[in-house]
């Protein structure tokens, strides 16, 4: 059955080069050969400010990248989300979007009578998110526990209502052989055909 599959770019430079450009074309091309309708955010390409204060979080104006961003996000059955790790977590920018996007009344609502407080407004939706980094992976997910990795899944997307959300960790970026990188590409693509 054909999804409608949205991709969130998140690394910070818009240079053609970097492996999760790349990364994110093999999914879109997987994607659109099996059928799915596919549309592409580069975080790098937006301009928004940073969120300073709550009552902006809660009631400020989104920018209209941020608008368009969210009715991106609204006809979306599935959500990719690829980026690189940085200092341990996803880059400054890509954090900042998502406080911009997930914001109070489109990604969640708060009900105070409930035991766990947030009312997920984004439910019925899947996601996958793909992590490139220099260290190897099997560092990143036994020594350091995924901290980051986790966090984004439980705490920021599940909140929502995304669910399951799946996960690729892709390790030794910098030093990883051409033949490694094409098979990497190559799962992507058959990921993005799978539209998981």
């Amino acid at each position: 059955m054909s999804k409608h599959i949205l991709i969130i770019d998140g690394h910070p430079d818009a240079k053609a080069d970097h492996y999760v450009h790349a990364l994110s074309t093999a999914y879109r091309e997987g994607a659109r050969l099996e059928g799915h309708q596919v549309r592409g955010i580069n975080v790098s390409e937006l301009w928004f400010p940073l969120l300073r204060t709550g009552e902006d979080f809660k009631a400020g104006t989104p920018t209209e990248s941020i608008r368009k961003a969210q009715e991106w996000l609204r006809w979306a059955d599935h959500v990719v989300i690829v980026f690189p790790l940085w200092l341990g977590s996803m880059p400054a920018l890509l954090k900042a979007f998502f406080e911009q996007l997930l914001r109070p009344g489109f990604a969640f609502a708060t009900e105070r009578r409930r035991l766990f407080p947030f009312k997920r407004l984004l439910a019925g939706k899947s996601a996958r998110v793909i992590v490139t980094m220099g260290m190897p992976g099997w560092v990143y997910r036994w020594y350091f526990r995924a901290h980051s990795l986790k966090s984004l899944k439980r705490n920021i997307l599940a909140s929502c209502g995304l669910k399951p959300v799946r996960a690729c960790v892709v390790g030794a970026v910098e030093t990883m052989s051409q033949h490694d990188r094409s098979t990497w590409l190559s799962k992507v693509q058959r990921l993005g055909a799978l539209a998981r």
